[in-house]
């Protein structure tokens, strides 16, 4: 079976996530994704490191499904094997400042010298325009500036998200955006920039408590897990651990006070929709605590399931991977990789597809495993290679 970008080639300047984890993406689509790293290694290799090598977590995520080369663009032959890689890319990825591709040639102008019709993803802090274009930034720097860690948090006591959705929603939303300069090249001939940014991830996924403020400058502090949007949305003590519950719309709301036994609250004005239950959650939130602790979590979640209200237990990363559902429904994808003692849980492709599954993953590359086999591709023999490894090129 044809997968959906079979044919397609991209050239992974990524580090990081963001970059690298776009890659991902299109490689589990079937593209030929060439992940370029420095001949000493990204940095992003050895992040969480799990292999006794050192090799990390996240490069075991994103560096699936490609093949890995290592080279250093700055020096003249490198420079000479980036445009032989160009001239035969669809897509080059990289994540730094306007700045830096310029200086390592890798501006969307030079590319255009090469390949004509090639489409540059890219992905910063800040994006290129603006004061802080040419500012470097990470995932926190993003949920810091964009309200998110400040309405996470409580007054006082900010909070990030452990994970780094800044990072994942831009790969996730550079991904979309390849995929329509695609779709617009096979319709024109003609490539684009397509820039994504840790910013402007954040700023779209916080953007209704931005509007809010905008609008009604409430002012709003940080709760916690409580939402404030509606109510009870918070996490809760059992007797045995925690669960987290979130009623939205009256119909949940209403399946709710029956089984905490309150129907009269159906018509208390305090609670007629769900902002004037946000507002008062710390009444229902209580009432809500007070049911939880008289029970343990499987009780709660079976309670609450069969009367159709969403709810979860609070898992560790180890409940997790044990967890009935996460097993049953193979959320994960457990992935061999020298050095590492056990098949590490990769997780799997975020999307399922109908008609075309994404299959079984390929390990992430080990350091230059595949520099030799793309050189020769590209038309450089064996005294060449040797040359280049022999001068730190590669």
């Amino acid at each position: 079976m044809s997968r959906i970008l079979e044919g397609i080639r991209v050239i992974d300047f990524g580090r990081y996530i963001a970059g690298p984890y776009c890659g991902t993406l299109l490689a589990d689509l079937g593209a030929d994704v060439i992940r370029v790293e420095r001949p000493a290694g990204g940095e992003d290799r050895y992040t969480v490191p799990v292999s006794e090598h050192g090799e990390g977590a996240y490069y075991l995520q994103i560096g699936r499904g490609k093949r890995g080369m290592t080279l250093n663009p700055t020096r003249t032959e490198g420079r000479e094997v980036v445009r032989r890689l160009v001239g035969t890319a669809d897509v080059v990825i990289v994540n730094l400042p306007a700045p830096a591709l310029k200086k390592l040639g890798l501006d969307y102008e030079t590319l255009c010298e090469i390949k004509p019709d090639i489409i540059l993803t890219t992905g910063s802090a800040f994006g290129s325009t603006g004061p802080y274009a040419a500012r470097g930034g990470f995932d926190t720097v993003a949920q810091a500036m964009s309200g998110g860690m400040f309405l996470s948090g409580t007054p006082g006591a900010p909070a990030k998200s452990f994970a780094p959705y800044c990072d994942f929603g831009t790969a996730a939303l550079s991904a979309f955006g390849t995929l329509a300069a695609i779709i617009h090249r096979m319709k024109t001939g003609d490539g684009q920039i397509v820039e994504g940014t840790l910013l402007g991830t954040a700023l779209a996924f916080n953007n209704a408590a931005l509007m809010e403020e905008a609008v009604l400058g409430l002012g709003r502090q940080g709760s916690g897990t409580r939402g404030q949007y509606n109510a009870p949305t918070d996490s809760f003590r059992t007797r045995d651990g925690w669960v987290t519950v979130q009623i939205v719309g009256g119909g949940l709301f209403k399946r709710w006070a029956n089984l905490m036994g309150e129907p009269h609250w159906l018509e208390d004005p305090r609670f007629a929709s769900d902002q004037l239950r946000g507002d008062n959650g710390d009444i229902i939130g209580e009432r809500m605590a007070r049911w939880c602790a008289e029970r343990s979590n499987a009780d709660v979640v079976s309670e609450l399931a069969e009367a159709d209200i969403p709810c979860g237990e609070l898992l560790s990363p180890g409940e997790l991977l044990q967890n009935e559902h996460v097993v049953e429904a193979a959320m994960f994808q457990a992935v061999d990789y020298p050095g590492v003692g056990v098949p590490a849980p990769v997780a799997d492709h975020p999307v399922r597809y109908s008609k075309t599954p994404v299959g079984d993953f390929r390990r992430a590359p080990t350091l230059g495993e595949h520099t030799d086999e793309i050189l020769a591709e590209l038309g450089f023999d064996s005294a060449d290679i040797s040359s280049m490894r022999d001068a730190g090129v590669i």
